[in-house]
C-alpha cells in the first residue's frame, strides 16, 4: 500500500497525538482518517456550490421573500 511521510513540529505532534488518543485511534490512523474526511468534505462543498449556482434563479422565483435584493442596475 502506498504511504505518505509527513513532518510535523514537535508541537503539532504533541497535538495530534493527544486528539488520536481523544479519538480512540492511533496517530497513523487519525491522521489517514482526517485527511480522507477533508478530501470528501471539499469535494461536497464544491458539489453543493455548484448546484447552488445552478439552481439560484430557481430558488429565487420559487421563494422571491428569501431571494438576495440586488441592486437595479445589476446584470
Amino acid at each position: 500500500m502506498p504511504a505518505l511521510n509527513v513532518e510535523f513540529t514537535e508541537a503539532e505532534l504533541a497535538e495530534l497525538r493527544l486528539a488520536a488518543a481523544a479519538a480512540g485511534k492511533s496517530v497513523k490512523g487519525y491522521v489517514h482518517d482526517l485527511s480522507v474526511r477533508e478530501q470528501a468534505r471539499r469535494v461536497f462543498v464544491e458539489g453543493a456550490a455548484a448546484f447552488i449556482r445552478q439552481h439560484a434563479e430557481e430558488f429565487d422565483m420559487a421563494f422571491p421573500d428569501q431571494a438576495p435584493r440586488r441592486p437595479a442596475n445589476a446584470a
